[in-house]
This record gives structure tokens, sequence and C-alpha cells, in this order.
């Protein structure tokens, strides 16, 4: 189990090196980036190591002051007050980290006696333990949270179109866990990085620094429904706890509960009341609306705006079997919020969905992600911004409430935030192509480029990955065409633009998103002429994303630029007078 998470830049990988081996040497159990696996996405690993880890060192140079990563890291640890700063150069700290304690390591040769080692070595001792002393406490130490994986659970129904079934059985124990305070349990998107390996467990869970790992299987047929599940000691490989389920589809809530609580009581935790009454919620009682349900956040999940109807469809047919079902209301809101961006008006733009949701139940935070979204339309960011903070709040790890997070905070121009919130998201949807996009945005504003072409690399993979099983996703084309237009494959990016036109050549978000590829390859002409489309074709609301999108600076001083603004903030006045009148 990780002790220690060490926090640095490239430029100073060999001074870490020597540090987290002397932490070693001291018996403590020291994590640093170098010991990613292969097959782990990096954001994913980087938030699990912080979150266990007891102390963070972040070994502060001038690159680190200067790196995105460095500070994310340093920040998280500040906020879970476990943070130890060491420098090696003496160079300015950013703020807030300024104003902290700092040892000075400036030509530390590994001496023990070293003033600023030693307050390096009390620092951690006091967060995490004297490693000698660990085996016989003198004094009661705190309970460490238990940590778990939930490996996705596997069909066994024979056919692949009920893969959504188990996926969605997985996700639910994997969140009832998750309201379990005694217990950690890993981001869903990690776990269902192992899908479909034959990966032992014991290896699972030293990647991951577990101690136990779920795994089972769903077998559905007709009304009837077997799951197995069994508790696996991570160190071991024994089985500490197994069974097997065969009921009626109508049970599966209760079957579901009945799997939480055997892991707890399997791990011997002890539920609060409160914990029970959470694991026991449930967004609805009808099987039904809950399967069409679970299908149609299958297909919303990515970036697979062709289906944008279909999820729209499976969500009325859920309400339509349970009319209180407030998660169908809110991803109805959600998608109707990005087709109205589109210049779809087609079916409303989600505020009376929005509004429904809520009314029905305030604890669901895509459904606070919707309607920020929708204020950050109307140039209402003020507005916005309590919704998304409570949409955080109520689910950290929603893929929804990350991103309306992040898109607030990029047009306020709080671009560090806003990588933060995009890397959450992109970690946890790992068919989302446009958070790594909107991440490489931000990089590039803060005039990181080594953090914008990872971000556009990372997009790019994802756009080929996409495109590759959907081939007429213009959407994904597009968004491909500016990560493409970053890292220099400029004729590329240039076919991606000319094929997601052809396939959709009224929508208005690729089109705005053409605007932003062509002004980063340096055509402002081009760029302001898709620009002038998606103005024109899209909602009027458009016009506050084109005010303060950082993507369109170089284009801020064209005089063509200004008039093309100037038309559309008409065109929004005058659509505002109609709604008065």
């Amino acid at each position: 189990m990780t002790d220690i998470f060490i926090s640095y830049a490239r430029s100073t990988e060999r001074e870490a090196r020597a540090i987290g081996e002397a932490l070693r040497g001291m018996g403590y159990g020291v994590w640093r980036d170098d010991e990613l696996p292969a097959h782990r996405a990096y954001a994913d690993v980087i938030a699990e190591r912080l979150e266990l880890a007891k102390a963070v060192v972040v070994v502060w140079s001038a690159e680190a002051a200067k790196s995105e990563w460095v500070r994310s890291e340093a920040e998280k640890a500040r906020a879970g007050r476990k943070l130890v700063q060491l420098s090696l150069d003496g160079a300015a700290l950013p703020m807030p980290f300024d104003q902290i304690q700092c040892a000075d390591l400036a030509g530390w040769q590994g001496d023990s006696d070293h003033p600023g080692w030693r307050k390096v070595t009390d620092s951690v001792a006091e967060l995490a333990g004297r490693a000698a002393l660990r085996a016989a406490p003198k004094a009661p130490v705190a309970p460490r949270k238990q940590a778990i994986c939930v490996l996705p659970f596997i069909n066994m129904s024979g056919d692949l179109e009920q893969e959504y079934f188990s996926d969605g059985v997985s996700e639910d124990i994997i969140t009832d866990l998750s309201k379990v305070s005694a217990l950690f349990v890993v981001a869903r998107n990690t776990a269902f990085a192992f899908k479909g390996k034959a990966t032992p467990i014991t290896q699972v869970a030293r990647d991951l620094g577990v101690g136990h790992v779920l795994e089972g299987s769903v077998r559905k047929a007709g009304n009837r429904v077997r799951i197995t599940a069994q508790l696996i000691d991570g160190e071991s490989g024994g089985q500490v706890w197994a069974e097997r389920w065969d009921r009626d589809l109508t049970d599966i809530f209760a079957l579901q509960d009945e799997i939480s609580q055997a892991v707890v009581a399997a791990l011997k935790i002890k539920l609060l009341p409160e914990e029970k009454k959470a694991i026991a919620k449930r967004g609805t009682e009808n099987v039904e609306a809950y399967d069409l349900y679970l299908m149609a956040r299958r297909y919303y999940l990515g970036n697979s705006t062709k289906r944008f109807d279909l999820v729209i469809r499976l969500c009325q047919g859920a309400i339509d079997l349970d009319p209180n079902y407030a998660s169908a209301w809110a991803l109805i809101a959600v998608i109707k919020s990005a087709k109205a961006a589109s210049g779809s008006a087609a079916g409303g733009d989600g505020w009376s969905e929005v509004e429904r949701a809520l009314k029905l139940d305030p604890g669901i935070a895509e459904a606070h992600a919707a309607k920020a979204k929708l204020l950050m339309n109307d140039g209402r960011y003020d507005e916005a911004g309590p919704y998304a903070r409570t949409a955080l709040a109520i689910d950290a790890l929603s893929v929804d409430a990350n991103r309306s997070a992040g898109n607030l905070a990029m047009l306020e121009r709080q671009f560090a935030d806003a990588i933060r919130y995009f890397n959450t998201a992109a970690a946890t949807d790992e068919a989302d192509a446009s958070s790594p996009f909107m991440s490489m945005q931000c990089f590039e504003a803060l005039g990181d480029l080594e953090g914008a072409t990872a971000a556009a690399r990372e997009a790019v993979r994802r756009v080929e990955k996409g495109f590759a099983a959907e081939p007429d996703n213009a959407s994904l084309l597009a968004l491909g065409a500016g990560a493409l237009a970053l890292i220099g494959e400029l004729a590329r990016a240039r076919d991606w633009a000319r094929h997601a036109v052809v396939l959709e050549p009224d929508n208005s978000t690729i089109l705005y998103n053409l605007a932003c590829a062509f002004s980063r390859l340096g055509d402002p002409d081009t760029a302001l002429n898709y620009l002038a489309n998606s103005l024109d074709l899209g909602p009027p609301e458009n016009f506050y994303y084109a005010r303060d999108d950082s993507d369109l600076d170089a284009l801020r001083a064209n005089p063509r630029f200004t008039a093309v603004m100037k038309k559309s903030e008409a065109r929004l006045a005058t659509a505002r007078e109609a709604k008065t009148t």
C-alpha cells in the first residue's frame, strides 16, 4: 500500500528517485509515476494514488513551479491536508504554496542529518507514521480506509446486446459501495480497464493498491437473472466470500443491495444508518424502466451524438413506465441541451426536463450539471456556478458534472481548474474524446505546450477508436481536426475537417469546432467562414461561447471577427425581445 506519493518535474527525476529510495529505506511504501502500469490511463492512476497516499511529497523546482501537473497534484494534497514540500533550487513557489512551509534540500546528497531532510522526514512521519514504529504503535492510530476494486461483472447471457445490463449492475454496485465512508472504491473507468482481460487478481490488486477485489457474472434470460459474486483477497488470491443468486428480474434492486451489504459484512465494516439508507435508495422500482435507462446510458457515454435521438426515446420509454424516474428526466435534459447547442431546436432545449428532474430528486448530479450547462448557454455564468459545484459535491466522478465544471472554468479562464475537471471526465469515460480536447485547449492557453501536445495525442487516439466503431460520427472528426492541427499534422487535419462537413454540413457545433481548428491552422479566413456559419445556424446563445472562448483569441484582432460577433449579438438581442413580447 502506498504511504508516500512523490510529485516532481521531469528535469528532477534523478533527485526524486533518490528521495524515494531514501524513504523506502526507512520502511515506507513509496510511489512515483515511473511505476505506471502499461494498460492503465495516466489520470486514473494518479487520482487513485493521491487518494490512497498518507503523505504527498512535492519536489519543487523551477520547472515544477510551471507544471500544471505538479501544481494540480500539490493542490489535491493541500486540500487533503497531506502536503509535504521541499525545494531543490530555491525557485519561487506558485501561490498558494509560497505561504506553506517548504524544506530546503539544495545540495542534499542523501545525508540523513541534513536539516532540510530532517524537516521532510519529520513531516512524513507525522502524516504517515514513523515506519520503524508501525509494527507496534504506542498510541491508537485512526483506521485507514479499506480499498476495493469491483471488476466489471461478466455478461454470461450469450448475447452481446445484454452487455449494458451486466455493466449497469457492476456500476450500481460500485456506486453503492462508494457510499460507505470506511471504504475506498476504485473508480468505474479504472475497474473497467480490466474488462475482457485475463489479468490475475493479485496483479489487479497490486497495480491498483487495493486489499480486495470483487468479481462476478450476470446471466439474464427472460424474466430471470442469475448473479454470482466472489470477494478475493488481493494479496493471497484466496476467496474471502462467494455467493450465487437465482431470482426474478423484479428482484434486481434487492439483489444489488444484498451484494453490497454482503461485501461490507465480509470486510467487517459497520454501516452507518445513513449509509444503509443511501445504498437502498433507487431511482425507480420499475425494472423495465431501469433496463431502458441502462441502455440509454450505454449509448450516451462517449461522443455518439448520432445516437442522441435514440437516447431520448429510451429515456422517454422509461418515463412512460415511471413518470417519477428523475435520472431519466435528467439524461433527456443533458441530451436536449447538447442538441440545442448544435442548432437543433426540435423537442425543446431541456429546461422543462431539468426542472422536473430537480423537483423529483435534487440529489442527482447530472440534473444539476444539466442546469449549469443551460445557464452557461445563456451567458449566466454566476448562476451556473452553484449548480456546477453542487453536481460535483454530489458525485465528484460524474462525467457530466466534471464536463460542466470544466466548461464553466474554461469560459471564466480558470484553465488549471478546467484541466482538472476535464481530466476526471476523461478518466471516467474512456470513450470521451471531447474532454482531452478541452484539456488541450486549456494547456495551450496556459502556454504549456508539453501538456497540450499530450492531451491532443490522447484526443486523436480516442477519435480514431471512436470513428472506427462509428464511421459517420462527424463530431469526432471535427474535434480530431483541431487536435491534429496542434500537433502539426496539418494535411490530415484538413482532410478530417472536409469529411466532417460532408457528413453534417448544418451542425453548428461541428462548424464551431472547425473554426477553432482552422484558427489553429493559421487560416483565419476559413476559420471565420466556419464561425459565421456556426453562429447563423446555431442558437443565439452560442454568441457567449464565441465571446469568451480562448480558442478564438487569435481571431479577435481581425475586423471580420468583430463584424461576425456584432451580427450574432444583434440576433441574440432580437431573440430576447421576441421572448418578452
